[in-house]
């Protein structure tokens, strides 16, 4: 499972979770490039990965075009001789309902998502197939892109588009060797420090200690560092035969989801009329056969419920 030798790109790794991928990654031996919008924080992300006797290097850069890509790969080149592995993580958040979302909004989380994980997986393919190197690449989607979340249609096509991407290229990329996979993380972020339903696991994380069974087992709610493993792992050669999965982490739960699938099937010789579907509307669409969206949260015990003065 060493990483030792090999080369990393770890987009949006100046902080948060990106930076946890990229450390996990170094401290199994591989060379990282770091990559941020802001150099300062680039910078700091390098000197605490040097700390850690790691190596690391950055590209500042937006992520989204193909001239970003490409700078992110000469950076690795140039830095360390070559690229092996290729984590996008970078992204941005413009939540609004519906009817509030503007077409910036919808746009630019859009293009940090989903195309820059399109121009920087063609990018990195790219070279990898030129040089006959069986890469990894880890995308990372979200709950979000699998089961929907109000506010957030934005975020939400471009999750699920990452995951329809990665079932392409398992396809295309399966002669070369390389694989692709997508890591569907549930971790405490910017975000959910927000967020009053969390508020006991991230007081529990800040203050060092291990955030309560309910978040990390019933809920698969855990801090970065629980989805770092898995990262690391589906870049090592021992993660060879796994391509075109989608894989939660969160806590101390792991998930393969399922590829969409028929929930029911029904054949009419002739087809399916309009009068044939008025007819048969309750059978072929009850409560029972309708699907779920969106996520449900359990509900917290009593002793993790937020301070009154915090809740929303």
């Amino acid at each position: 499972m060493s990483l030792n030798g090999k080369v990393a790109i770890v987009t949006g790794s100046g902080q948060g979770l990106g930076l946890a991928y990229a450390r996990e990654l170094a401290r199994q031996g591989a060379a990282v490039i770091i990559n941020d919008v802001n150099p300062d924080t680039a910078a700091q992300a390098v000197a605490i990965i040097n700390a850690d006797g790691g190596r690391a290097a950055s590209v500042v850069a937006p992520v989204g075009t193909a001239e970003a890509a490409r700078a992110l790969v000469a950076g690795a080149v140039e830095n360390f001789g070559g690229l092996d592995i290729l984590v996008t993580n970078a992204g941005i958040l413009r939540d609004k309902s519906l009817l509030k979302m503007t077409d910036e909004d919808f746009d630019l989380v859009i293009n940090v998502h989903l195309k820059g994980t399109f121009t920087c997986v063609r990018e990195a393919f790219a070279h990898f197939k030129q040089n006959a190197i069986p890469g990894r690449i880890i995308t990372i989607g979200s709950p979000t892109g699998q089961r929907g979340n109000f506010g957030q249609t934005n975020y939400a096509a471009a999750k699920a588009g990452i995951v329809g991407m990665v079932r392409t290229w398992a396809l295309e990329m399966k002669k070369s060797g390389v694989t692709v996979n997508s890591v569907i993380p549930v971790a405490a972020t910017a975000m959910t420090k927000t967020v009053p339903y969390f508020q006991k696991a991230i007081e529990a994380d800040e203050m060092g200690r291990s955030m309560p069974s309910f978040f990390r087992h019933d809920l698969g709610f855990g801090t970065a560092q629980d989805v770092a493993g898995l990262i690391a792992f589906l870049a090592s050669d021992q993660a060879a035969g796994i391509t075109g999965q989608a894989i939660g982490a969160g806590g101390d739960r792991l998930q393969v989801w399922s590829h969409p699938t028929a929930a029911t099937t029904e054949y009419r010789e002739g087809g399916w009329s309009y009068q044939a579907l008025q007819d048969n509307a309750l059978r072929l669409f009850g409560h029972e056969a309708l699907q779920s969206y969106g996520e449900d949260l359990l509900p917290l015990p009593e002793e993790l419920r937020p301070e009154p003065a915090q809740a929303q």
